[in-house]
């Protein structure tokens, strides 16, 4: 075992001299090297046997328990084997200072003499006196060393049982100092005592201002020493009377202590010669050293298997030759000591450190501490060493950090540590090999890969030691070994139990035996049987020893079981354990088993113990979770701060590895090779001006984790600075007191307006006292700098007056203070209003809003602050601009201004009110531009695929030191349980975890280092509950779909089930599903999936019972879905099934002739009924055959007409018309019919829509007086007798009587009111029923439309009876008369008129009187007859009767025209109606009645008689009369009756032939210009006057008919 190391110097904790204290170590150290010493001068004496011994203290180094216990010792030969265990019996030692005890040299000197005495055989009396000597000494120096021993063991194990982060704590005072009462002239020292980790820096004060012993050299001195600390005042006067403060102040905080002095003067001299204390730590010399390191050693990067040295010069004052310092060096903070890997050097003023062999195990922080008496001094840089090259190509890198635990007697556990780097192949695992100490074969421990970092090793011999070394693989092969591990010795700790030892003979030893073993007694049951460790490829089971085992040594079986069963296996059948730790292999992962133990020994076996709970095979730990967000934060031009959130939840970590990329470069390399565990890392040798981005993962025993997102690109460059000149900020401004009480001031300012090349991390306020104009010295008024922009003065004395001047600070340092304020007087205020506001910020500027944010008053004032006043005005404006922007207080400490006019600057302040009124305005902000700026941008709300609500926001102006800050309700979030923040390049995001109304508020973001980017967004209760409905949809994504699943038929019957969707991909998907089963293409089914148009169908030639049921379409596109369902069932199946076999048959029906639009009828404007169809597929040989219940009515053979329309008018609808109407097509490919079912109610809906045309055609009721009274008449443009009309006054129906009727002429629908009065005033209307809701036509008869008509009616009814009454001609005298010479002419005509008119006869304007020629007749009233005997050529010309009386005249004119004779033609009488017409009575020959009539008398009027008529009628009988005169008179033919000559007009027929009836017809055109407009039938109706003159009268009437004998003779109007 040559070299080896015993076991329990390796498996437990060595001892770290990092914590000691600095008397201590020294202590130690000098008492190591006095015990070194001795033991070489006593080895040389000894004969052969050299005696390694360990003193309490070492031991305190090795023991693995805190609790002291006995010292042990080995004894090796020369060739460092063991042979046994050596405790010496006596011991003595002395307090040591200077080295050696003072006994000790004597000792020696009598040991070497007793030795050499026993060689030369002395007496024993001698022998005896020498030896009690000897054992008194050495007992009284053991005792003293024993002594010194323990309080060193104590002291060492207290701090073995701490590390530095339990160190790490607040600073506390030990001893506080205490005040003092002195004289002047006096010299007075404070001390006081601190403890505290990391140390305190002690700093002290006189009356808050900080003590400077520069200032005022010789009056203070300040003195630090081994946590002792204090200040020495020299020479005191009156005015060092004040109160002094010691802070002190670490990394956990800061602590102080107060102490008065008080100086006191008196009358008489005082002893100046006082004693002074001494300065600085007085050391037995009298010596102060000062250390200082030069020409340090800086970062440094190896590659392994290289040499690095590092080194540092020290200059040490005052130069003593001999003095040497204790040079200490140590790698993470964990003290070094030389080694073949480690060698170090001190040359006097330089100290070296050189690593002889790097491997990945040497990189850490180093550090070089230099002690003295007086203190020390050290030096850190990092050290990084990087993988050598792979001996095979994209091999991984070595593990590292080889170590062993758990030694026992057989198996030794193995761990390691990952190496960072594994060359693009993920690593598969790791071999362990083991070299036996003293050899240099290295055997492999493993067959296959282990990817676990910790390995059992089995098979060791038991007292031999070993070295392990790990080699990790992957696909591209294996890499190289790492560093071996330490020696470790494969023996078991219990093996030392129960020892029993003699003493030796005089030499002053104990040699250790074992107790002879106690056969014959069989072991008890291991106690404590527990599974320490598992994984898939091992279990280790520990426990611990029987209590019944007698001396005899033990060793043990291991039995398993698997879960659920009573079998129980023994593992090692061959060879028993003898340690108490035993790892299983080959067991079957992921099954369950249970584990007990035997003792046995050579009596037997024992009993098992309890078995332990089922233990599944696997992994118990798992890989750590990725690390959190990843922080780059600039260091130097060549390195970068990173830190990231800690791994959750990760098990038994090991560290983190930290990887760097230059942007656009996609190369990882790894930035440390050995894993860190703190969470912060400077990341050194990058390239300056380079884009870097990093990412972390995290390491255990079960591998590494996946990698954490990609840090924000960062370029690399000094942090300070940044190229600006001054890093340091400009000074504050707008000093103002926010409160004032009697010995204290609160004081603001506003923020520089350039901060440096960093974030101001705080400010430092200064005052003065003012007297009388007269300025004081400047005093610090905080030592510990202020982040709030606000702060309180205190100490300050009521009523004097006071300045202040304040600086800002950055990790630059200090900027200069800024100008002094204004002069304010400490007097307590005691208005009741409150305070100004204060620290006024203007955010999220736009050109028409922005945001203003202030703090509350300090001062309250008499009550609470209840509310808050915002002014605004131009920032040009005068004072008096100033105007209010809130009518009412807001208690909120923000507002969102929206008055702003784009491109106007303004000032902004604000005022707080209580109960008690308003206060002072605040300082007024800084002018602001009402301006968006370019690139502004707004927060932005986003739900992402997985339903996440996040706040984005985008900033295009970003700086390199500029922060997102997110706040609610303009407070800055600082608690991420319900949002987290995220930034990444010019974006952050605010995610929500889970938005609730706790939610609700105002969020914002702010940009610093900008200038002044921000925005906000209100998140409302309504958008909430909108943004929650989208995230729903996200989370659960359901395809859109544009048409739900429907159904429609196709040609021929075919069935179509289809549905769109609104959006689908490519990788879209569909199935079909009926009544729960998969259904697919096939003979039934066709399906189609159109992607591009997202249409999905699935089509069945017909529909059979068998189908009916549910039909679903199931979507998927990736993670979303959707589905539609279409149910059939019952009457909706049927339905379907009868439509597709109606289709079906539609289809074969329209292979021939059929109808695309069945029968229907339709109402034309003209009130006629049109019956039409329309057919399809026709030819020359269809015929279409009409019928009417059953008749046919109409053919049409030959169907000519290219649109396919057959149709049947019917005009003057009426019941007659009612029917069954039907159509049939046929051909040789078939027939169709129609049936069109016109009776009942088809019936009667066709003429409700007859009778809606003809309520639609109406006119509106227009008011008419007549002679009778007034009319009120609608027209319509086709009346029908089955048209129902009802007429309303004042909205009831009315009844008609004989005064009030109503009546129908032609189209002409009117209500006759005869002889109105005021109860006939009102609303009349007509109303046309239609069946449905009707058509009302109304007008209001009342008022000055009721005077109107009323007057016309009085006056139409006194020209009726005139032209009633007037003389007039009624009839009988033509307008030419021919006859022949000789003839009797008899002429006459009807006369008519009350009073009885006169009557005059005329011949060619002259006045006839009645003679034997003439005879002139005027008979009964009524008959008027002119008769000439002999008709003579002498009476030709023209004849006239002229009637007359007081009511008019008329005249009645007629031309005689008298040709020669031609003999008698016969006696025949002829009569004229009214029109001068022949009138042929039933006695007429029908030869006569063919006689033509060749004029025919034009009734003519006087000008008495006013008629009034419209303007084309009269121009129609201008143009009439005219065409008159052109005619050819008439001629007369006169034939001789019984010897009385009549007269035979000679017409030609009175009825037209057929030939003539059409010409008499006009043409179409002409019947359009015959009718009249709307406003000319107005006209066309004659007056009332008119209306009775062209009525004749009672009598005539009577003889027209008598004359004639006939009823042809009719009154028309």
């Amino acid at each position: 075992m040559s070299g080896s190391i015993p076991f329990y110097q390796k498996n437990h904790r060595h001892y770290d001299r990092g914590y000691r204290s600095k008397e201590m170590e020294s202590a130690v150290s000098q008492y190591q090297a006095s015990s070194s010493s001795y033991a070489a001068r006593s080895s040389s004496t000894s004969r052969g046997l050299r005696v390694s011994s360990y003193s309490g203290l070492e031991e305190s180094r090795l023991s693995p328990i805190p609790k002291r216990s006995k010292p042990t010792y080995l004894a090796v030969d020369r060739e460092n084997q063991i042979i046994g265990y050596v405790v010496p019996i006596f011991r003595g030692s002395q307090e040591f200072a200077s080295g050696l005890s003072d006994t000790e040299e004597a000792r020696m000197k009598e040991s070497a003499g007793h030795m050499a005495r026993r060689n030369l055989f002395t007496s024993g009396l001698e022998m005896e006196r020498t030896e009690q000597s000897s054992r008194k000494t050495a007992m009284r120096e053991s005792a003293e060393r024993i002594s010194l021993s323990k309080r060193i063991h104590e002291n060492e194990e207290y701090h073995k049982r701490m590390n530095e982060d339990s160190l790490m704590h607040t600073p506390e005072f030990v001893i506080k100092p205490r005040s003092h009462t002195v004289w002047e002239k006096q010299c007075v020292r404070l001390h006081c005592t601190v403890s505290g980790w990391p140390d305190p820096r002690v700093v002290w004060y006189k009356n808050n201002v900080t003590i400077d012993p520069l200032a005022q050299p010789g009056k203070y001195k300040l003195v630090s020493s081994y946590n002792v600390h204090s200040l020495e005042i020299n020479r005191c006067d009156f005015d060092d009377t004040a109160q002094y403060r010691a802070s002190a102040m670490n990394s956990k905080g800061e602590l102080s202590a107060f102490a008065s002095v008080v100086v006191k003067r008196f009358k008489g001299e005082v002893d100046e010669a006082l004693p002074s204390p001494r300065y600085g730590i007085v050391s037995e010399y009298g010596i102060t050293f000062q250390t200082h390191i030069v020409e340090k050693f800086d970062v440094a990067f190896g590659r392994e298997g290289e040499t690095l040295s590092l080194g540092c010069t020290v200059i040490i004052y005052p130069n003593l030759q001999r003095y040497q310092p204790e040079v200490q060096w140590y790698r993470d903070d964990v003290l070094l000591s030389p080694s073949k890997w480690t060698h170090m050097h001190w040359s006097g003023d330089r100290a070296t450190m050189t690593l002889t062999h790097l491997n990945k195990e040497d990189e850490g922080l180093y550090t070089l501490r230099i002690t003295t008496k007086s203190g020390y001094e050290t030096h850190s840089a990092y050290v990084f060493v990087r993988d050598a090259d792979a001996e095979v190509e994209g091999a991984p890198g070595a593990p590292l950090d080889v170590r062993c635990q758990d030694a026992n007697k057989d198996y030794v556990i193995v761990t390691w540590k990952q190496p960072a780097v594994d060359r693009g192949s993920s690593i598969m695992g790791y071999f362990v090999d083991r070299c036996e100490v003293g050899t240099t074969h290295w055997s492999q421990c493993n067959d296959t890969p282990i990817k676990f970092a910790r390995f059992p090793v089995t098979g060791l011999v038991e007292g031999r030691s070993y070295t392990f070394r790990v080699r990790a693989v992957n696909k591209s092969g294996m890499s190289r070994p790492s560093r071996a591990s330490e020696p470790v010795a494969a023996m078991d700790p219990g093996d030392r139990a129960r020892m029993r030892g003699t003493s030796a003979p005089w030499t002053g030893q104990i040699i250790v035996t074992e107790e002879e073993p106690a056969e014959g007694v069989v072991p008890g049951v291991p106690a404590e049987l527990e599974v320490t460790e598992a994984t898939k490829n091992y279990v280790v089971l520990s426990w611990k020893p029987p209590g019944e085992r007698g001396h005899e040594g033990v060793m043990y079986y291991v039995e398993k079981c698997v879960s659920g069963t009573d079998s129980w296996q023994r593992v090692n059948t061959e060879i028993p354990v003898k340690s108490p730790r035993f790892a299983l292999f080959d067991l079957a992962e992921g099954k369950s088993y249970s584990f007990r133990v035997r003792c046995c020994n050579s009596a037997g076996v024992g009993e098992p113990s309890n078995p332990t709970e089922p233990t599944t095979v696997g992994d118990k730990l798992d890989i750590p979770a990725p690390p959190g967000r990843v922080v780059p934060i600039r260091n130097t031009d060549t390195s970068v701060v990173v830190s990231w959130e800690a791994s959750r939840e990760a098990k038994e970590l090991v560290g983190y590895y930290i990887e760097a990329s230059i942007v656009g470069s996609n190369v990882w390399e790894p930035c440390n090779n050995k894993p860190v565990k703190a969470t912060r890392f400077i990341c050194h040798g990058l390239v300056t001006g380079e884009t870097y981005v990093f990412k972390v993962k995290a390491v255990n025993a079960a591998g590494l984790s996946e990698s954490s997102q990609e840090s924000e690109p960062i370029e690399v460059k000094a942090a300070i600075g940044g190229g600006i000149p001054y890093a340091t900020p400009a000074p504050p401004y707008g000093i103002s007191v926010l409160e004032c009480v009697r010995d204290a001031m609160v004081l603001a300012w506003k923020q520089p307006a350039f901060i440096g090349g960093a974030d101001i991390t705080g400010y430092f306020v200064d005052y003065r006292q003012v007297v009388e104009g007269v300025v004081g010295k400047w005093h610090e008024a905080n030592i510990k700098s202020v982040t709030d922009r606000a702060y309180r003065v205190s100490d300050l004395k009521e009523n004097m007056k006071y300045q202040f001047q304040v600086r800002a600070a950055n990790m630059a340092g200090v900027g200069i203070p800024s100008l002094s304020s204004e002069t304010f007087t400490c007097a307590e205020w005691t208005i009741a209003v409150p305070g100004p506001p204060h620290d006024l910020q203007a955010m999220e500027v736009r050109s028409t809003s922005l945001v203003l944010l202030w703090k509350p008053p300090v001062y309250q004032g008499r009550d609470e602050v209840n509310g808050f006043y915002i002014d605004i005005k131009e920032a040009e404006a005068p004072l008096e601009a100033w105007r209010g922007v809130n009518e009412k207080a807001t208690d909120k400490k923000y507002m969102k201004i929206k008055i702003l006019k784009e491109g106007e600057t303004y000032v902004f302040r604000v005022r707080a009110q209580n109960k008690a009124g308003v206060g002072k305005a605040s300082e007024p902000t800084e002018p602001v531009l009402a301006q968006t700026k370019p690139g502004t941008k707004d927060i932005v709300v986003d739900v992402d695929d997985d339903g996440v609500i996040s706040m984005n926001f985008e900033c295009a102006n970003l700086t390199p030191d500029s922060k997102f800050v997110w706040s609610k309700n303009y407070e800055e979030i600082t608690d991420e349980t319900r949002i987290t923040m995220e930034t990444k390049g010019n974006k952050s995001k605010a995610t929500f975890k889970t938005p609730a109304e706790d939610d609700l508020g105002i969020y914002s973001c702010l940009v610093t280092h900008t200038d002044g980017a921000s925005s906000s967004y209100t998140l409302s209760a309504e958008e909430l509950k909108k943004l929650l409905e989208i995230s729903h949809d996200h989370k659960f994504p359901i395809i859109p779909l544009k048409t739900e699943l429907a159904v429609e038929l196709l040609e021929k019957g075919k069935v179509r089930f289809w549905l769109q969707a609104e959006k689908i991909s490519a990788n879209g998907k569909v199935e079909y599903v009926f009544n729960d089963n998969v259904v697919s293409q096939g003979e039934k089914y066709k399906m189609n999936f159109d992607k591009n148009t997202g249409v999905i169908e699935m089509t069945m030639e017909s529909l059979t019972p068998a189908d009916e049921g549910t039909f679903t379409f199931q979507l998927q596109d990736g993670k979303a879905t959707n589905q539609s369902s279409l149910v059939l069932i019952g009457d909706v199946f049927k339905q379907l099934q009868k439509e597709s076999e109606f289709q079906r048959k539609e289809w074969f029906r329209k292979q021939g002739p059929h109808f695309v639009e069945y029968l229907r009828y339709e109402v034309t404007p003209e009130c006629c009924v049109v019956l039409k169809c329309k057919v399809g597929n026709i030819k020359k040989e269809t015929v279409a055959l009409w019928y009417k219940d059953g008749r046919e009515i109409k053919a049409d053979e030959h169907l000519t007409f290219s649109e396919g329309v057959l149709t049947l008018e019917i005009a003057q609808i009426s019941k007659k018309d009612a029917g069954i109407y039907e159509v049939i097509l046929k051909d040789d490919r078939g027939k169709d019919s129609s049936t069109l079912n016109l009776t009942d109610q088809g019936f009667k809906n066709m003429m409700n829509e007859v009778f809606s045309v003809i309520a639609n055609s109406s006119t509106a009721l227009k008011i008419q007086s007549t002679e009778e009274g007034i009319r009120l008449y609608s027209f319509v443009s086709y009346y029908n007798d089955e048209l129902h009309v009802t007429w309303h006054h004042k909205d009831a129906a009315i009844a008609f009587t004989d005064r009030i009727k109503c009546g129908v002429v032609g189209e002409q629908l009117w209500l006759q009111i005869s002889d109105p009065t005021d109860k006939d005033k009102g609303k009349y209307a007509i109303e046309f029923f239609d069946g449905k809701g009707g058509l009302r036509r109304t007008v209001e008869l009342s008022g000055q439309a009721f005077d109107d008509a009323y007057a016309e009616f009085q006056r139409l009814k006194a020209a009726a009876i005139a032209e009633r009454n007037r003389a007039r001609v009624a009839g009988g005298l033509p307008d030419v008369v021919t006859i022949q010479e000789g003839k009797a002419l008899n002429l006459t005509c009807n006369i008519s008129g009350d009073p009885l008119p006169e009557v005059t006869w005329l011949k060619n304007d002259r006045e006839m009187v009645s003679d034997d020629h003439y005879i002139l007749k005027f008979e009964s009233g009524k008959f008027a007859s002119f008769t000439i005997s002999t008709v003579n050529t002498a009476d030709s010309g023209k004849y006239s009767i002229l009637v007359k009386n007081k009511y008019g005249t008329e005249s009645g004119d007629f031309t005689i025209n008298v040709t020669e004779g031609t003999g008698d033609l016969g006696g025949t009488a002829y009569l004229t109606d009214a029109d001068g017409n022949v009138v042929f009575g039933p006695n007429t020959p029908q030869e006569k009645k063919k006689t033509t009539v060749t004029g025919k008398k034009m009734q003519k009027r006087k000008d008495s008689v006013i008629l009034k008529q419209p303007m084309h009628i009269a121009e129609e009988k201008k143009e009439s009369k005219a065409e008159g005169k052109s005619e050819k008179k008439k001629e007369m033919k006169v034939e001789k009756v019984g010897g009385k000559v009549d007269v035979a007009e000679e017409k030609r027929a009175a009825v037209p032939d057929a030939g003539e009836q059409e010409n008499l017809t006009p043409a179409a055109g002409e019947q359009e210009n015959l009718t009249p407009a709307a406003g000319e039938q107005e006209n066309l109706t004659p007056a009332a006057g008119e209306q009775e003159n062209l009525t004749p009268a009672a009598g005539e009437q009577e003889n027209l008919t008598e004359a004639t004998g006939t009823d042809e003779h009719r009154a028309h109007i």
